[in-house]
């Protein structure tokens, strides 16, 4: 496949292309179409799933014709399911701080990688190409020429001692051959989730919008930029403060037509500082199903708020 040569010969990326030269050997390009495309994912990566094969597949593929045709490449359809499962996981103040502290204690360029991550929402991989540069004060960057930690060890695995140590579980400092790490509270942290983070504090803290968040250049595409829209209580959450509740002590309120007019009964406003949603709230986050902290919705929880 001399097109997929040539891609790499002009600086493309070699990864997932070689079983693709063997699939398609020298088939011409014109006969490279969405159904070849369709048969080469399936042939390559039969039990993957969709967001594997664009990946392995699509991704590679397009790349290369575009290189080839440029205008001229055909309109590639990706599978159902190519961009896989959206994440937007995010750290809390409290915990990212917490993660960085331990970091430093760890190495203090690993703190400095992580404070990179979280406040510029750069990828892993962009994080450690940049510090791999110098250092330019007067333009606002901070790079390293040389890169590496004093505390060896993977790269991963420099996170995981970081979260463990904050959730107070010990961690040997080189991973043992078949060791794995008991459960903990922080265990969705990767990498990418420092991005995510960035991103929900930009917009939970920083007043950013969607277009604000394209503009900084780490999304082309505002679909991608939107998933974080979410992050951002409404005005229209307040109104949730004036709903008829149940009683303090769980009796039912009286019905409206049992009411006498100079009767509030339990449908007159709640005292100050506990409102029917927020005992609600208070109940299910006290409880059982209580979920760990990191996981974004659109819950907005009044001020006042105190768990019963």
């Amino acid at each position: 496949m001399i097109a997929a040569n040539a891609y790499m010969q002009a600086g493309g990326a070699r990864r997932y292309v070689a079983p693709l030269i063997k699939h398609f050997r020298e088939k011409p390009l014109s006969q490279i179409d969405q159904d070849e495309i369709d048969k080469a994912a399936i042939t390559l990566y039969p039990h993957v799933v969709p967001a594997t094969q664009n990946c392995y597949v699509y991704t590679p593929v397009s790349a290369i014709l575009h290189h080839a045709l440029g205008d001229k490449c055909p309109v590639i359809r990706r599978p159902k399911g190519a961009k896989g499962k959206i994440k937007t996981d995010f750290l809390w103040p409290a915990d990212a701080f917490a993660i960085i502290a331990e970091a430093d204690s760890i190495d203090p360029e690993f703190g400095l990688y992580l404070r990179l991550l979280i406040y510029t929402g750069i990828r892993k991989s962009e994080g450690l190409n940049l510090l791999s540069a110098d250092v330019q004060p007067a333009e606002r960057a901070a790079w390293l020429r040389t890169f590496r930690f004093n505390d060896g060890g993977h790269f991963k695995h420099l996170l995981l001692r970081a979260k463990l140590a904050v959730c107070g579980l010990p961690c040997p400092v080189r991973r043992p051959t078949g060791w794995a790490p008991p459960k903990y509270r922080l265990s969705f942290v990767r990498f990418h989730t420092f991005r995510h983070t960035w991103a929900t504090w930009m917009r939970r803290y920083g007043g950013t919008d969607v277009q604000g968040l394209v503009g900084t250049g780490n999304w082309r595409d505002p679909k991608s930029a939107a998933r974080y829209a979410h992050v951002v209580s409404r005005d229209e959450w307040a109104r949730v403060d004036n709903l008829p509740g149940m009683g303090m002590h769980g009796e039912r309120p009286p019905m409206a037509e049992n009411l006498q007019s100079n009767q509030p009964g339990d449908f007159s406003p709640p005292r100050a500082g506990r409102t029917p949603f927020c005992t609600a709230v208070g109940a299910v986050l006290s409880g059982p199903y209580a979920r760990p902290c990191g996981k974004p919705g659109n819950l907005h929880i009044p001020a006042g708020f105190e768990v019963p």
